[in-house]
């Protein structure tokens, strides 16, 4: 059976949803097919244990671009985000605690505990971020210039370069530091207290394979501040009912436009004739074509997997193999009798509705990184464990809780031949372990678990690697390279062939910029000028 459709999307996930919004908006004929049984790719909220549910994946929301979000009301569908009180609460090695956020003032006052210096320098290190962050917001919901385009490369350099241009020498400081540094060398350069700079260091080795001693890690932490939750910059939040009601709401608006969405659709293989991608085969045979094809998985997958590397050029070939994957990511969400009390800070309070952190010197995540390259596993595990039942009663039953783990670092691929099936129980025991060093009784109050490795990423979510943001953010896959140049504008090496999930511009979270910009690009191309470029 064969049916054809202006664009056929592959993946569910959340981009790939606002790509079919988009489109469907200007009239397009579009199937979205994701091979699991739910939509939402790794933005979904599943019943792990009897009456206890979570967000499976992904998490906590913040870099939700605002627009994309106003354009398909899904504030008046349903979509609310409860901001975190503190973002962050950081237990320390000698008892004592860190808590960042609640506001400027609260935040130096905790930084007075360590240094008057820190809090003295605080405003002008947001002040810093902020204006770089800006920048960065500029850009997210704009195609990255394409090399390779001749004159329009360069009219589009410009454009985006004027943001940059505005900045003052100093800002403009800012920026290469941010994109160049490694997170220490940034952060030592503005703070003193390990405890500090910490909590801000934990945001550059999320979803990153990598030390915050590696040059480029500073970008990681930008990369996690440019988001916002309900108007306030910055912020972090939690979505109630989960990460899945965003995609849920996301379907529904896709579906009041015509969209078709077809679950437990898994594609078998890019349709190519002549050089052009014309549709895709299912598992199941079925075919179904299309005058775009839309990938909505990362570029490994899509790649490697998905076409026959007879149909993609040598050279691109060569080059995508290079593509790095691999966050370094372990998940896990379990259910539990009761709230943690922490050694540190006992008892209830605004600490257990932050992020808590696990990780309270650089150097121990650095040690963390170190561990995981020589064994595959840290002695001592990165953890961040977030308690959305404390606020959102419908994720377990009444006085018992639900908690998200998630655990740097973990090699993608273990070394000497040892496979992540015979070892995530391992590996959970020990994060299970972690965290009761710094609240004990946390081990007796479990009452179930669920474990994502990262082979089960992959798996699950097709995260190659458990890769969560579909490839690494390293200076050499930003921007126009992302996730190579001559291809960073959502087009791929085939005609009729484009991408749109995070391993394009402008990267990881749960934006929806890179379905967004996809779709602009694909309604570019069938204009006349569209038509022009494909003719070369």
């Amino acid at each position: 059976m064969t049916s054809k459709y202006d664009a056929v999307i592959i993946g569910g996930g959340h981009n790939g949803l606002v790509c079919a919004f988009y489109l469907a908006r200007a009239g397009q004929k579009v199937r979205v097919l994701e091979r699991r049984a739910v939509v939402g790719g790794a933005a979904v909220t599943e019943e792990f244990h009897p009456g206890f549910r979570n967000s499976t994946a992904s998490y906590t929301v913040s870099l939700l671009n605002p627009k994309i979000s106003a354009d398909m009301k899904l504030v008046d569908r349903g979509y609310r985000v409860i901001e975190r009180p503190i973002s962050n609460f950081l237990p320390q090695p000698d008892g004592g605690y860190l808590k960042l956020g609640g506001g400027l003032a609260q935040t130096q006052a905790e930084f007075r505990k360590f240094s008057n210096h820190d809090a003295d320098v605080l405003p002008a290190y947001y002040a810093a971020l902020e204006t770089v962050a800006d920048v960065l917001r500029g850009l997210s919901l704009k195609a990255p210039p394409n090399v390779g385009e001749g004159l329009m490369t360069l009219v589009d350099a410009v454009r985006q370069g004027r943001g940059i241009a505005k900045l003052t020498l100093e800002q403009q400081r800012d920026v290469v530091d941010l994109f160049t540094k490694s997170a220490r060398t940034f952060l030592d350069g503005w703070f003193g207290s390990e405890a500090v700079k910490a909590a801000f260091g934990f945001d550059a080795v999320v979803g990153n394979y990598a030390s915050p001693n590696t040059p480029g890690s500073a970008y990681v932490l930008l990369h996690h501040v440019f988001g916002e939750v309900n108007g306030k910059k910055g912020a972090w939040g939690h979505v109630i009912g989960g990460m899945g009601t965003i995609t849920q709401i996301m379907a529904s608006a896709c579906a009041d436009l015509g969209v078709e969405i077809s679950l437990e659709a898994p594609v078998a293989r890019v349709l190519v004739e002549g050089g052009r991608a014309i549709g895709v085969r299912l598992e199941n045979g079925e075919e179904v074509r299309g005058t775009s094809i839309v990938g909505n998985v990362g570029p490994r997958l899509l790649y490697e997997t998905l076409i026959d590397p007879a149909d993609l050029p040598v050279t691109f070939r060569r080059r995508i193999g290079m593509f790095k994957t691999g966050s370094g990511t372990f998940r896990m969400n379990v259910a539990l009798s009761c709230l943690p009390s922490f050694t540190c800070l006992p008892g209830d309070g605004e600490h257990l509705r932050s992020g808590i952190i696990l990780a309270p010197t650089l150097d121990y995540m650095d040690r963390a990184f170190r561990d995981a390259t020589e064994h595959g596993t840290s002695r001592e595990p990165i953890v961040e464990m977030l308690i959305p039942s404390t606020l959102d009663d419908t994720l377990a039953p009444p006085g018992q809780h639900v908690a998200s783990l998630f655990c740097q670092q973990f090699a993608p691929v273990l070394p000497e031949g040892r496979n992540w099936d015979d070892e995530r129980e391992g590996a959970a025991d020990l994060i299970v372990d972690t965290v009761e060093r710094h609240a004990p009784g946390f081990k007796a109050s479990l009452i179930a678990r669920q474990i994502h490795s990262p082979l089960d990423l992959e798996r699950k979510f097709g995260l190659v690697g458990g890769d969560i943001m579909h490839g690494n953010m390293s200076l050499d896959q930003l921007w126009s390279a992302r996730p190579l140049l001559g291809h960073g504008a959502y087009r791929g090496p085939l005609k009729g062939l484009f991408m749109c999930g995070a391993g394009t511009h402008p990267g990881g979270g749960v934006t929806g910029a890179p379905g967004h910009n996809a779709a602009r690009a694909i309604l570019s191309d069938r204009s006349p000028w569209g038509r022009l470029r494909e003719r070369g």
